[in-house]
């Protein structure tokens, strides 16, 4: 809902959310679409697609399993969907000590760190660093080409 305020005030734009398992008593908003799927599915995927308008901006949150492998799947479908300027911003990049919950094992930092080794069509924007406390250092992945 707070992302669709945002955008009530704006004006403009859409949120679609994916979640695997439909979630009772979602609240309405003419600006929010829930999928029920995979965030690694074709269906999301093709929903957002067929949503786009040409003039849409495109930004991805990524929220939902934090393991490297399947971040770094939705890293890879996601990455074109993004348009050139906007993000994709991976939360929790924190765990896995990055600084907390030592013992995760390899998650979203990991992921961001592979995808950008291979992929130079986006950066670190550092400048959303300003308060240096962030659950998701290093997660906010701007499109530069």
């Amino acid at each position: 809902m707070y992302l669709a305020s945002i955008l009530d005030l704006i004006g403009k734009g859409h949120v679609v959310t994916i979640d695997i398992f439909p979630q009772p008593n979602r609240p309405s908003h003419n600006r929010i679409t829930y999928v029920t799927a995979s965030s690694v599915s074709v269906q999301a995927v093709q929903t957002i697609l067929n949503m786009r308008k040409p003039d849409d901006v495109i930004l991805v949150i990524l929220d939902s399993d934090h393991s490297k492998e399947h971040v770094s799947k939705e890293l890879l479908l996601y990455k074109s969907i993004v348009t050139t300027g906007s993000y994709i911003i991976v939360e929790d990049t924190s765990i896995n000590g990055n600084p907390v919950s030592p013992d995760w094992g390899p998650g979203p930092m990991e992921a961001v760190e592979e995808f950008l080794a291979k992929n130079n069509n986006f950066i670190i924007d550092e400048s959303k660093h300003k308060f240096f406390i962030s659950f998701n250092p290093k997660g906010f992945l701007k499109k530069i080409k």
